[in-house]
C-alpha cells in the first residue's frame, strides 16, 4: 500500500515537471485554404525538434503549438510557420 502511493506521487511529481518544462502559445493563421492545410501544418510541426503538440482548426484558422522553449523558440516556430506557406500572428 505504501509503495502504491509513492509511485503514484512520484507519477504526478514527474508530470508537473514535464508541464513545466513546455510553453503553449496560440497563432492566428492566415492561408489556410481547406481542412488539409491545417493538418499537413499539424503534421509537420510535431516532427520539428521541440514541439511536443500541436493543434489547428480549419474553420477558426488557429494553431495551438507546446513546445520545450528550452528546445525550440516562438520565432523558429513561426519561422517555419512561414516556410510552410502560412502567416503566423
Amino acid at each position: 500500500m505504501i509503495r502504491r502511493n509513492f509511485i503514484t506521487g512520484l507519477a504526478a511529481a514527474v508530470g508537473s515537471i514535464q508541464a513545466a518544462d513546455s510553453k503553449t502559445v496560440t497563432y492566428k493563421i492566415k492561408g489556410f485554404t481547406c481542412i488539409t492545410c491545417a493538418v499537413g501544418l499539424d503534421t509537420l510541426l510535431q516532427r520539428q525538434e521541440g514541439v511536443v503538440h500541436s493543434k489547428s482548426t480549419y474553420p477558426e484558422a488557429v494553431t495551438t503549438i507546446e513546445y520545450k522553449p528550452a528546445v525550440v523558440t516562438e520565432r523558429a516556430l513561426k519561422s517555419f510557420i512561414a516556410e510552410m506557406g502560412f502567416e503566423a500572428k
